[in-house]
């Protein structure tokens, strides 16, 4: 009973073995792919994981400049829009230039002896021969733009279009200018970006949206249209209608932020679609509020209102300045208060720009000009981090620009006589080449406090004078505030003047320093020495009264 009980017609009938099968679909090879990939899925990074919340969310991994081929014109065209079109944008650009490049970066010349010391005679005539080249008639080939312009504009457009060509154009531009050495600023549109060749067949190297490389990727040749693509359009590409510049005539400035990177990103890139939507719902505002504020009141009538004027199909009635208007029996007024403006509109505006500075890299403050946000210290701790970045961009400007024109510079101003107290340049380069870039410094933010930071640093030798004067003086050459410094101490001494900024003479007590006496003491002194030698026999090695504790005002 029990066997007939526990005999299962149905197994008995399946072709395969009843427990393997069982067996398979616990611990079969497609079970146990199913259990890895779910341990697999267990062991991704959070950002990487594929769920229904980001199923619309899947970037492909490609190539710097396979990103920028398709996309360089238009985020260069529309950053441009921006910043014609948009205040904020334009101030943005401004700061930058303002900050990076200010008046221009200066030149100090450090040439020096095998002992360290400076030649002030070479070093004087290098910078003479520079300032004079610097003139817009010598140094740009139109002749329109002096050398700080030429760095601002630079740095304007590495803004703007993400990236500069300078060519280096070796022949004398300008009157009484003999040295064959100017620069021709050219746009980005002009390099042939949308050609791209895997290989060239005449060399072997490679063309990537106009720039030919080697198999370094060294930059070979720069190809360029004739003339501005906006002016002149090309379909095809035929090597005898574009220009190929040597990469050693050109300074293709851009930062790179993958490499291999062929071409420069527009600083904006991040920013772009936000500040135009800001642009969008700002007049989307501002057409509401003029719409509202047209509307004063709603005259609801049984009949046909009466009205003093027909205009474009509408019943107009004129009210003036303390008129108490009558309503006819069964009117009604209603005043019309509309919401308009939005008094959302300025925190939801003080957030986007918040995000806009962000993207740039500058502060709310500095890009808005709108302090009512923050109080004393974070608007000294946003400036600070500001100034960290203006560093860094000097630096960058003075390593990929500065010094690449200097050693150019120099050598056609040697070639052409106009530095003739050297006369072993090629076989000093190094010597002759050491130079200091000076980029502009900014003022104090608390003078009180920073003032005594920078003389205890200076005191400890952790900084020098120079550093101090180049980080706090836009201008100023240390040399020359040395000079100056000299000068009016000196003159001062003629005046017979005793001030407290003097450190020789006075501390910061305002006390005299104790081998410190007034000049007719000393006078004084110096004649009853010369009477105990004349053979008195009385000298008195006392100090002057008073030398050691008398206060000067």
């Amino acid at each position: 009973m029990n066997a007939v009980a526990s005999y299962n017609v149905e197994r008995v009938a399946r072709k395969h073995s009843v427990i393997l099968t069982e067996w398979r679909s616990k611990h079969g090879p497609s079970v146990v792919k199913a259990r890895e990939q779910a341990r697999i899925q267990q062991r991704l990074y959070a950002g990487a994981g594929a769920n229904r919340l980001n199923a619309d969310w899947n970037p492909i991994n490609t190539s710097a400049d396979s990103e920028l081929i398709t996309s360089l014109r238009v985020l260069r065209a529309r950053s441009r829009e921006l910043v014609r079109d948009n205040e904020y944008a334009k101030n943005a650009v401004r700061i930058i230039k303002n900050n990076v490049i200010g008046t221009g970066i200066g030149m100090q010349p450090t040439v020096s002896t095998a002992g360290g010391k400076l030649v002030e005679r070479i070093n004087a005539e290098i910078a003479e021969t520079w300032t004079a080249w610097c003139d817009k008639d010598s140094c740009h080939t139109a002749g329109k733009l002096h050398f700080s312009d030429v760095e601002r504009l630079a740095v304007g457009l590495l803004v703007t279009d993400g990236e500069v060509l300078l060519r280096k154009v070796r022949q004398p531009f300008g009157r009484d200018n003999r040295i064959p050495f100017a620069l021709e600023i050219i746009e980005a549109d002009r390099l042939i970006d949308f050609w791209t060749s895997t290989t060239n067949p005449e060399n072997g190297n490679s063309i990537r949206m106009g720039v030919e490389h080697d198999p370094w990727m060294r930059p070979v040749a720069y190809w360029f249209h004739p003339n501005h693509p906006g002016d002149y359009q090309f379909s095809t590409f035929v090597a005898s209608r574009f220009i190929r510049v040597p990469a050693d005539e050109i300074i293709h400035l851009h930062l790179v932020d993958r490499w291999p990177q062929t071409r420069g990103e527009p600083w904006f890139h991040a920013v772009i679609k936000r500040l135009n939507n800001m642009g969008g719902y700002e007049e989307a505002e501002i057409v509401a509020a003029r719409a509202a504020a047209s509307v004063m009141g709603i005259i609801e009538s049984p009949d046909l209102p009466l009205s003093d004027d027909v205009q474009a199909g509408q019943r107009v009635t004129d009210l003036q300045p303390g008129t108490i208007q009558h309503l006819l029996p069964g009117e009604k007024f209603t005043g019309f208060d509309p919401s308009r403006p939005n008094a959302n509109l300025d925190p939801f505006m003080r957030y986007m720009l918040r995000a806009v500075a962000a993207a740039i890299g500058c502060s709310y403050e500095s890009l808005s000009r709108d302090y009512s946000q923050s109080n004393y210290s974070s608007s000294r701790l946003a400036l600070l981090d500001d100034r960290d970045l203006w560093r860094v961009l000097q630096g960058w400007m003075a390593v990929n620009f500065r010094a690449e024109i200097h050693r150019e510079w120099m050598a056609a101003a040697v070639m052409a006589n106009a530095l003739p107290s050297i006369r072993d340049y090629y076989s000093n380069k190094g010597k002759y080449q050491k130079v200091r870039f000076k980029p502009r410094g900014w003022s104090w933010i608390d003078p009180a406090k920073e003032v005594q930071a920078f003389k205890t640093a200076v005191r400890c030798g952790f900084m020098t004078v120079s550093d101090v004067i180049g980080q706090t003086h836009a201008d100023a050459e240390p040399e020359d505030v040395f000079c100056g410094r000299r000068t009016e101490l000196d003159r001062m001494a003629e005046l017979d003047l005793v001030l407290d900024t003097d450190p020789a003479q006075v501390n910061d007590k305002g006390l005299a320093q104790p081998n410190t006496a007034p000049a007719e003491e000393v006078d004084q002194s110096a004649a009853s020495g010369e009477e105990a030698e004349g053979g008195d026999g009385n000298s008195d090695d006392k100090p002057a009264d008073g030398a050691g504790g008398k206060e000067q005002k």
